[in-house]
């Protein structure tokens, strides 16, 4: 991790420059994500709201885990463009470093933005599934988890940048584990992929807050704003995505199905 004293030496800048700059950008990085949870969020109650209806004269004569399923529903749950809803925002993750290296600070914010909405799209299914209770407790579980976790990563004075190595392993694992699991079916292999994702995803949390941190200070003396600006975009995206996978892995356990 980033030697504090030694760079603000080298700087010319005085702590104190150091520290509000630092706590400016980390205001930054919190606002541009919470942004884009809130875009999630609005997208897929919205959507969900538009694919499903009560009314049997308005349904597609389709359901979808006992909900009656309109036009609209029945295109995103049940047809080919299902998967190109569910792959879009993975394709947009890969794309994100061209558009960080090549684009505006603005045009990079705008793009997370459109990401988070995709992401909201995709993740609609869930109001079908788990009931409206379940979703907001488990959501207000995980912002207090989350705010705890990257406060101690902010905070602590432990260089924990050793685990990113090993977590990013565990991510790949998850993933290879979860595709094996798509033919298995077993919901023993499900429970330990849940329990092992909120640990992955805690731990991520808190690296990547101190991850953020760091570069901060590293940079610092430059004074380049352009490559703050994007780094503050980058941090959004890395928390958002920390955010939102320990959502996901904590509603298996929490969430009651409808």
């Amino acid at each position: 991790m980033a030697d504090f004293n030694t760079i603000r030496t080298a700087a010319g800048r005085s702590a104190a420059q150091i520290d509000a700059g630092l706590r400016a950008h980390m205001n930054k990085v919190y606002a541009t994500m919470s942004g884009g949870m809130l875009i999630t969020a609005l997208a897929a109650w919205a959507i969900s709201g538009l694919a499903t209806t009560t009314n049997e004269a308005a349904a597609a004569g389709q359901m979808a885990n006992g909900q009656l399923l309109t036009g609209f529903g029945a295109l995103i749950y049940t047809t080919p463009l299902k998967w190109v809803i569910m792959f879009a925002p993975l394709l947009m993750i890969f794309g994100f470093g061209a558009v960080m290296q090549r684009a505006s600070a603005q045009a990079a914010q705008l793009f997370f933005f459109v990401f988070a909405t995709l992401i909201g799209v995709s993740l609609s299914s869930i109001f079908i599934f788990y009931t409206s209770f379940s979703i907001v407790q488990t959501f207000l579980v995980t912002a207090i988890a989350f705010a705890g976790l990257s406060l101690w990563g902010y905070t602590t004075k432990k260089d924990i940048s050793g685990w990113g190595s090993f977590l990013i392993m565990g991510v790949i694992g998850l993933l290879v584990a979860m595709i094996v699991n798509i033919f298995l079916g077993s919901p023993a292999i499900m429970f330990a992929i849940s329990a092992l994702g909120v640990l992955i995803f805690a731990g991520l949390t808190a690296y990547d807050t101190q991850n953020i941190k760091s570069q901060y200070v590293q940079h610092a003396a430059h004074g380049d704003q352009e490559w703050l600006d994007k780094s503050a975009i980058h941090g959004a995206l890395s928390l958002y995505l920390d955010f939102l996978n320990m959502f996901q892995f904590l509603l298996m356990f929490m969430g009651q199905q409808e």
